[in-house]
């Protein structure tokens, strides 16, 4: 499935059609997973390192996270004739920080955090980023 929001129905080569993404394709194509799954193995190899300032190293990797979610976006969504959805690019580079608000690590350190909010930001985003529909 290419990473690309498919806003309307459209034929291939073989004269086969393909339908514009639904809802759920949407909030599948805006999660940025294979960036949250190299999240999640970073911080459990931090977690069991010994003599490493975790948290300064979470916090600097989670800044890497983002820019690279973004560049990521952009190389998988565009084509030889479309530039990059710009609001796809940013919804995907949201969801990152929304998923690592959720996981928990850096974000446990800071005095306001409690996982109910990560969880709560996490069910909310999902539910509203699949209503977006980005413009051609």
């Amino acid at each position: 499935m290419p990473r690309r929001i498919q806003r309307v129905t459209l034929e291939d080569t073989t004269g086969q059609q393909r339908p514009a993404d639904a809802y759920f394709d949407r909030v599948v194509k805006y999660v940025p997973a294979d960036v949250v799954g190299a999240w999640v193995a970073v911080t459990t190899l931090l977690k069991k390192a010994a003599g490493v300032p975790v948290e300064t190293v979470l916090w600097v990797c989670f800044a890497v996270g983002i820019v690279v979610t973004a560049i990521w976006t952009w190389r998988q969504t565009k084509t030889k004739n479309q530039a990059a959805p710009p609001i796809q690019i940013l919804i995907s580079t949201l969801a990152f920080v929304v998923w690592v608000f959720a996981l928990g690590d850096p974000f446990a350190s800071l005095s306001f955090y409690n996982r109910v909010y990560g969880s709560l930001a996490l069910i909310g985003f999902t539910l509203i980023s699949g209503a977006i529909i980005p413009a051609e």
